[in-house]
């Protein structure tokens, strides 16, 4: 039984991960505060977050894996997405090498391929740069999920609410095409990359299995199907979308909080291929992605529908 420390226990993706990683190995968690349906779990938690070395020291202590999930999404600059992606990474991993861990699997994002494009896109890229300077220590794996959904998920928030009510408000490339993965089988995955034996320097972009990615008008199909009500989409032209973008950079200034679309963001959003390149995954021959697009919908709308404010679902983002 591996012991796996785990950063980003708390967030969308960490909470579906930790419910399955806890089955068969012993976990330990960084959290920011005391989180008792980890500890329901047996999961052990070290009280810290990525700035703060002797909590990274701890963490890592005996354990063969590092399972590093946590991350800005949302951050009200380009310093801190920076600082918590990148220099939060790099810290990691040099703890990772003092403490003589096996293997160190980084859960970037396929925004990464195009550094260019957001400021977010930039520090993913530059995660992946800092853990690999560290020298390769311990083997590496890296993992770049395209977009995830399922239920508790506040970043497709806006997504969801869109397709319970019919009308798709589109602020992206019309024509673009894009991979999903839900969210129990990016878990599996994570699980999976804990002890499969010849991933060393592997970077695996996992999606659903569709070849070809998705379109915006082939989701909206999907939506129907299960909706039973027709899903249409509203193109937001991008010159419109900057406008909204900068109301919200404006109004979130005042408050004193991220803004919910910066218009950074834009670059990412209307990039128009965001499809996964799976062949890296021919290395994990029994992993496959068991939960189809229309299941993974009805699944998420179910949950939208059940919670009445489903942002307070998950209460906070992993550390």
């Amino acid at each position: 039984m591996a012991v796996v420390a785990l950063t980003g226990a708390t967030g969308f993706i960490g909470r579906h991960t930790v419910h399955r990683l806890a089955r068969d190995h012993r976990v330990r968690a960084l959290v920011r505060t005391p989180a008792e349906d980890l500890a329901a779990l047996g999961v052990e938690t070290v009280r810290g977050d990525l700035d703060d070395d002797a909590a990274l020291a701890r963490l890592v202590r005996g354990a063969e894996v590092v399972l590093h999930l946590a991350g800005a999404v949302h951050a009200r600059d380009r310093r801190t997405f920076f600082r918590v992606n990148a220099d939060g990474s790099e810290r990691l991993a040099h703890a990772a090498a003092a403490a003589r861990v096996s293997r160190f699997v980084l859960v970037s994002s396929l925004a990464a391929r195009e550094p260019h494009v957001s400021a977010y896109a930039a520090s993913k890229a530059e995660a992946e740069a800092r853990v690999l300077a560290v020298g390769r220590p311990f083997e590496l794996v890296i993992v770049r999920p395209p977009a995830i959904y399922g239920p508790g998920d506040r970043a497709t928030l806006d997504l969801v609410r869109g397709l319970a009510r019919g009308l798709l408000p589109l602020p992206a490339a019309r024509r673009g095409r894009f991979s999903l993965l839900y969210v129990e089988d990016l878990a599996e995955l994570l699980v999976r990359l804990v002890d499969a034996p010849g991933l060393d320097g592997l970077v695996l972009e996992p999606d659903d299995g569709r070849t070809g990615g998705w379109g915006w008008d082939e989701l909206a199909a999907v939506a129907t199907t299960v909706t039973g009500r027709p899903v249409r989409v509203l193109p937001i032209p991008r010159p419109l979308a900057w406008l909204l973008a900068l109301a919200g950079e404006v109004a979130a200034r005042l408050r004193g909080t991220a803004p919910p679309l910066p218009r950074d963001r834009l670059g990412q959003l209307y990039h128009p291929d965001w499809v996964c390149a799976p062949q890296a995954l021919c290395h994990l021959p029994d992993w496959r992605p068991r939960v189809d697009l229309a299941e993974g919908l009805r699944r998420t709308l179910d949950w939208y529908r059940a919670s009445g404010r489903p942002q307070r679902l998950f209460a906070g983002e992993g550390p």
